[in-house]
């Protein structure tokens, strides 16, 4: 058993947080010491941010995509889209008995993202390093 204090054995262990800060610095780095994550435009717009579970880990690492300012997209929340990371549907399917939607979401300006991959970002849709945590990966899968 994980000899770490009972306080420190949370979702993410302290060394996961750590790592996922670097991870985050290095794709969303601003120079200084806070790292400032893109925004999502339509966050405000729709209610499907306020989904409390995650989807299925599909990757353990990001995806790397390049945005249109103006676009809309749809990031995939339950991890079964064939689309990666964007949604295609398979959440509907009713055989499968997905509670998540999609994500909805612009971005300010054009440009390279990092989208989470893993599906348990903070940030959704931008990757925060959480596929860093040791929770995200002992998981099976890629």
């Amino acid at each position: 058993m994980n000899n770490l204090p009972k306080l420190i054995q949370c979702r993410l262990p302290f060394y996961a947080v750590r790592s996922s800060q670097v991870c985050a610095t290095r794709c969303y780095s601003t120079g200084g010491k806070e790292t400032k994550f893109p925004k999502n435009v339509l966050e405000s717009l729709n209610t499907a941010q306020e989904q409390q579970t995650n989807g299925v880990i599909y990757d353990k690492k990001p995806f790397r995509m390049e945005l249109e300012e103006g676009k809309r997209y749809s990031w995939c929340l339950c991890g079964r889209s064939k689309g990666q990371p964007l949604c295609d549907g398979t959440h509907k399917l009713v055989q499968y008995k997905i509670t998540q939607r999609p994500i909805r979401f612009q971005v300010e300006k054009s440009g390279t993202y990092w989208l989470c991959n893993c599906k348990q970002t903070k940030h959704r849709p931008f990757c925060d390093g959480t596929h860093k945590c040791e929770e995200v990966q002992k998981t099976a899968g890629k």
